[in-house]
């Protein structure tokens, strides 16, 4: 943990020409702006395809990249698009994203690439195949389940007929044969993905930028790993779960939040020495630098609610795989590069187990200036052992949070502990977390720009509304840029 800086934006959200944010020229401008910054670390949040509500920790795989944040420009550049295909009259608006009107253009689009690209190279070329065969454990299954998908008009897998919901090798086969074109468009939309992926990677590693990952525990009821492997779930014979994931009540949820994600059978898992788990850490790592592991307490211990329960309030605490787990991750992957989310919650094993892994935590800005009992968030407080936030994608912005959701009690010790009027709270807080002994602060983007509560990412417990912020280009000003640059100098987080 060298004393850096890192600043905190999806990729969704940056600035384009088509509805949403891309992995194209506006994403490596984006890193040119962070290296003009001084900037150590991009962070994103999980590149999988979103699942309901556009939710990334919600994801359809958690090996697949999100085919929404593939460039069409740079389709241009390869010729598997014309400029006519990408400006076809479709509007977007700028400031947010609109899914309904970005998913139907962009799959249209990538249709027609997979299409040009087929006419090109008569099937789907050597390096695609290639590809496919690298990523075998996952690639075939994420194709079908896709095509499936698409097919059943977005249906959840376990309300496809049942031959095709229970992967019936006859009835599956059949379909796949009379749905190739389906499937081979899904292995082209991953191929272009993580070509164009690698390709920002590559220019973030020429800018001395690295990228903080992120992997949800939990996976998604209707998800391809789900679908392909049920044997790893708690599922009763009919797929069913028995169990699903959720917090007990917290500071977002009085009643808790009830997640719905099918609970992993860890014993089973621990049978052929968490094969699936390593498989997704490592491909997780050859995208990234850093990994934050969400939710890292469920490592520890998970909170298990009854899958007929309304809400989370009647779960209870379940021993997680704990140590023996990651110690098995640390042999086949040579190391643990992660980062541990460690909020909500937290009871001693929870400590104990971050403690024993040397994994650095997280302290957020925002949970630290309660009058009485003190916090352990409070700037004064911290370690150089966390990464210290203004916030992160699931609180209010710095601004949103000090003018709406503070008490009086916490609103007076701000401007008493900062010394300010609290005119430019945003920064005030920058300053707290670049200003901070831990060994990384992470600022959000909407807290550079100064933007309200409208502009958050994500209110968790809220089940719409979520995952649509997007950059206006006021807000890559040079001014902004060059105060933050200012800052991280300021406070010895220059880039070595």
């Amino acid at each position: 943990m060298n004393r850096s800086a890192g600043v905190l934006l999806h990729p969704t959200s940056l600035p384009s020409a088509h509805g949403i944010g891309d992995l194209g020229p506006t994403a490596h401008a984006y890193l040119d702006w962070l290296d003009a910054a001084s900037v150590s670390w991009w962070q994103i949040l999980p590149l999988n395809p979103p699942g309901p509500g556009h939710s990334p920790y919600s994801a359809t795989s958690t090996f697949a990249g999100n085919p929404l944040l593939i460039s069409l420009q740079l389709l241009v550049e390869d010729g598997l698009l014309s400029e006519e295909d990408i400006t076809s009259g479709t509007a977007f608006p700028d400031e947010w994203v609109d899914f309904d009107t970005v998913i139907p253009f962009k799959r249209a689009l990538l249709r027609r690439a997979f299409e040009n690209h087929r006419r090109l190279v008569g099937g789907l070329g050597a390096e695609i195949e290639s590809f496919r065969a690298h990523n075998h454990n996952w690639l075939e299954d994420y194709a079908r389940f896709a095509a499936l998908k698409n097919a059943h008009d977005g249906a959840p897998w376990y309300e496809w007929p049942r031959p095709l919901a229970f992967k019936e090798p006859d009835a599956l086969a059949a379909w796949s044969e009379g749905h190739r074109d389906e499937i081979e468009t899904e292995v082209f939309a991953q191929y272009v993905f993580s070509r164009q992926w690698s390709s920002l990677r590559d220019h973030a590693a020429d800018v001395g930028i690295k990228i903080l990952g992120d992997v949800p525990i939990f996976v998604a009821h209707d998800s391809a790993e789900v679908w392909a492997h049920p044997e790893l779930f708690l599922m009763d014979d009919q797929r069913r779960p028995n169990v699903v994931a959720g917090v007990p009540p917290d500071y977002f949820s009085p009643t808790g939040q009830l997640w719905g994600n099918p609970l992993y059978d860890w014993d089973r898992m621990a049978e052929d020495g968490y094969k699936w788990w390593i498989e997704r850490l490592g491909h997780t790592m050859d995208q990234v630098d850093l990994v934050r592991l969400d939710h890292f307490r469920g490592f520890a211990s998970y909170w298990e609610v009854p899958a007929d329960a309304e809400v989370a309030t009647h779960g209870r605490w379940v021993n997680g795989p704990g140590r023996a787990f990651f110690d098995v991750v640390a042999e086949k992957l040579g190391g643990l590069p992660f980062l541990a989310e460690d909020l909500g919650e937290i009871t001693d094993d929870v400590v104990a187990l971050r403690n024993e892994l040397d994994l650095p935590g997280m302290a957020i800005l925002h949970f630290g200036f309660s009058p009485e009992p003190r916090s352990s968030f409070i700037p004064y407080a911290h370690t150089p052992k966390v990464v210290a936030y203004t916030g992160t994608h699931d609180n209010n912005t710095s601004l949103g949070w000090f003018l709406e959701d503070t008490t009086e009690g916490e609103r007076e010790l701000v401007l008493s502990y900062t010394g300010t009027d609290g005119s430019e709270v945003h920064w005030d807080l920058i300053r707290l977390a670049l200003g901070s002994v831990a060994g990384l602060a992470v600022v959000p983007h909407q807290d550079l720009a100064g933007l309200g509560a409208d502009c958050r990412m994500n209110t968790p417990a809220v089940a719409d509304g979520n995952w649509t912020f997007r950059l206006m280009p006021w807000m890559l000003d040079n001014a902004i840029r060059d105060r933050f640059a200012e800052m991280v100098h300021t406070f010895g987080r220059d880039r070595d």
